[in-house]
């Protein structure tokens, strides 16, 4: 169990250090999956700030969705993140995927980010 953790940990860091070589002052796009539902948020990590976060968890998402763990419902938080954001002055950011893979879940929230008019 603790190699796994510690593989984890070490993804994690090494896409972090990547993106921030690669940032040039953009704000973060971070995401956080479990189980059941899927988190986002755009931050500022010059002034340390989150400017705007989404979940499967809100109300307004979770009565229109059937779970909050489906490409839907990451693709429905990608597009409410997305639109906080640009109303917060933010349309450029880094895509942050931690240490998920680049497909299924995080694939679809990424997707709507930039239906929603995010630029990464």
């Amino acid at each position: 169990m603790a190699n796994t953790k510690d593989a984890t940990e070490r993804r994690k860091a090494r896409v972090r250090r990547a993106l921030r070589a690669a940032a040039n002052g953009r704000p973060r796009l971070s995401v956080f999956r479990s189980s059941k539902h899927i988190y986002a948020q755009v931050i500022d990590d010059q002034k340390g700030v989150t400017v705007a976060s989404a979940s499967s968890l809100e109300k307004d998402l979770k009565s229109s969705l059937k779970t909050g763990a489906d490409v839907a419902a990451a693709s429905a938080v990608g597009k409410l993140l997305a639109e906080r954001a640009v109303k917060a002055g933010v349309s450029e950011v880094v895509f942050d995927r931690g240490a998920y893979l680049y497909h299924g879940r995080v694939k679809s929230l990424a997707e709507g980010a930039r239906e929603g008019g995010l630029s990464f």
